[in-house]
C-alpha cells in the first residue's frame, strides 16, 4: 500500500503520526500545498521515530483544488490509495484527482450540500455526498474504492451503527449520534478564551447549515439551526452537555446500510459558540464567496470565512493550552436481539493530555487521524475491500473494533470504546 495524504495540517499531521507506528503500508506521501508544513510533518517523525521510520515517509508539494495536480502527484509516486485529509470544499477536486490516478480514496468529511435548500429530498437539493455517490459507477467500473466519511464523526459512529445493528439490536428506533466535550482552551496569562478544537471553516458549513434528519416514512428533512436542544450525559467525567441539532453525514449515510426508524446528529457546542456563529451569520461573516477589500498593496479578493479563519488560532496549536476531553458516539433505541427494550450509548473518549503526551496533537484531531488509519490498515489486511463509493456502514464493525481495542504490545491500537447500557 502507497498512500498519499493530502493535506498536514492538524487531521494530517496527527495521521501520519499514528501511521509512523504501524507498519501495513510501504510509504506514505505528506503532501500539502505548502512544502514545508510537509516537511515538518515527516521531520517530527525523523525525530521520535528514527531514520529507519522516516524512510517509509515523503514529503511533495500538492494542490488539493486541482484535480490535475492530485492526480499527477498520485501517479508519480505510484500512489495506491489517496486519503484526502483537508477542508471539505477540497473533496470534488481530491476525489476527481484520485479517480483519474486509478487509485482508491478515503476522506472524512463529503462534498458539501448546496444550496441547502428547506427540503433535501427536492430536485433541486443537493445533500452532503450527493456528488461522490453520483459517481459510484465510475468507481465501480474503475475497480476502486471511495470511502467516505472514516473520521470520527463521520466514520467511528457509523461503525458503531453497524456493530449495534449486526450484534446489539434486532430492531432500531433511533440512530443518535450525540458528540460533546469538557474542553477548555487558555491563553498564556490562563484566562479563558474562544478557540475552536476544530477548523472553523468547516465548523460554520456544519453549524449554520439547516440540520438534516432521517425518517424510514418520511425521508430526509431539515429542521432550524441549533434546534431540538436536548441535555445528553456523557461518560469518562464529561457529564450532562447540551446538544443541539447540526448537519452532519452519518444521519446521509446510516440509512443506506443500516435499517432504522430514524436518524440524528446532535453537538455539544455551547451557547458562548451558538452566539458568536449566529453572529458571524448576520455579519456575513460565513460566507464563502469572495469580497473585494482594501489592502497595502490595493484591492483584493478575500472570502469572509476565510478571515474568520485567518483570524482565529490554528487548531493544531492549541493543544499545549487546552484541558479536558472529547466524546464521541452513537445512542441507539430500539429492542434488543432478546425482545426487550434496549438503550445503549457506544462511544469513544479522547484525553487531550494523553494525546499531547503520547503524539503532540491536541484530542480532537487526532481522535479525527485514528480512525481513517485503522481503515487503512483493514484495506492493506484484506479485512475490508469493494468497489464504488461506499460508506462505513458497509463493513463489518467487528475487525474495526477489535483492532482498535487490541492492546498495542498485541498488535493493535490500543483505543478502548465504550458500551453503556442506559435505562429504558
Amino acid at each position: 500500500m502507497k498512500i498519499l495524504l493530502v493535506g498536514s495540517g492538524g487531521v494530517g499531521d496527527s495521521i501520519a503520526k499514528i501511521a509512523a507506528r504501524r507498519t501495513f503500508y510501504e510509504v506514505i506521501v505528506v503532501t500539502d500545498y505548502s512544502l514545508a508544513s510537509a516537511e515538518e510533518t515527516v521531520a517530527w517523525i525523523a525525530s521520535k521515530h528514527g531514520a529507519e521510520t522516516a524512510r517509509r515517509f515523503l514529503a511533495d508539494r500538492i494542490d488539493a483544488s486541482d484535480p490535475a495536480s492530485v492526480e499527477e502527484v498520485a501517479r508519480r509516486h505510484g500512489i495506491t490509495h489517496v486519503m484526502n485529509a483537508v477542508e471539505p470544499k477540497f473533496v470534488p477536486s481530491v476525489f476527481a484527482g484520485a479517480l483519474a490516478a486509478g487509485a482508491n480514496y478515503l476522506d472524512m468529511a463529503m462534498s458539501l450540500s448546496e444550496p441547502h435548500p428547506s427540503n433535501p429530498n427536492s430536485e433541486t437539493g443537493v445533500k452532503l455526498g450527493d456528488d461522490q455517490f453520483a459517481q459510484a459507477a465510475d468507481w465501480e467500473t474503475s475497480g476502486t474504492l471511495a470511502l467516505v466519511g472514516m473520521g470520527v464523526e463521520p466514520g467511528l459512529s457509523d461503525v458503531f451503527a453497524r456493530y449495534a445493528a449486526d450484534h446489539l439490536f434486532s430492531e432500531i428506533d433511533e440512530l443518535g449520534v450525540r458528540d460533546g466535550a469538557n474542553l477548555i482552551v487558555r491563553d498564556e496569562s490562563g484566562e479563558e478564551i474562544f478557540a475552536p478544537s476544530f477548523s472553523i471553516w468547516t465548523t460554520i458549513e456544519e453549524c449554520l447549515n439547516p440540520p438534516v434528519i432521517w425518517e424510514k416514512e418520511r425521508g430526509w428533512y431539515t429542521t432550524a439551526p441549533f434546534s431540538e436542544p436536548e441535555v445528553f450525559d456523557f461518560p469518562d467525567g464529561i457529564g450532562p452537555v447540551e446538544c443541539v441539532n447540526v448537519e452532519h453525514e452519518e444521519v446521509l449515510l446510516m440509512p443506506r446500510w443500516v435499517d432504522a426508524k430514524r436518524a440524528t446528529f446532535k453537538y455539544g457546542l455551547g451557547n458562548e459558540f451558538i452566539a458568536i456563529l449566529k453572529t458571524l451569520h448576520q455579519l456575513g461573516l460565513d460566507k464563502t464567496a469572495p469580497v473585494t477589500v482594501r489592502s497595502a498593496s490595493g484591492p483584493v479578493s478575500v472570502a469572509p470565512r476565510d478571515v474568520v479563519a485567518a483570524g482565529l488560532p490554528n487548531p493544531a496549536t492549541l493543544g499545549p493550552r487546552m484541558t479536558g476531553k472529547t466524546c464521541a458516539g452513537l445512542w441507539v433505541t430500539g429492542t434488543g436481539v432478546d425482545g426487550s427494550p434496549r438503550e445503549v450509548y457506544l462511544y469513544h473518549v479522547a484525553d487531550n493530555e494523553w494525546t499531547m503526551r503520547e503524539y503532540e496533537s491536541q484530542c480532537v484531531v487526532w481522535q479525527t487521524a485514528l480512525n481513517p488509519v485503522i481503515a487503512l490498515e483493514l484495506l492493506a489486511l484484506g479485512m475490508w475491500g469493494g468497489v464504488g463509493v461506499l460508506g462505513p456502514e458497509a463493513f463489518d464493525a467487528l475487525p474495526f473494533l477489535e483492532l482498535m481495542a487490541l492492546p498495542v504490545e498485541e498488535g493493535g491500537y490500543g483505543q478502548a470504546w465504550g458500551l453503556e447500557d442506559r435505562a429504558v
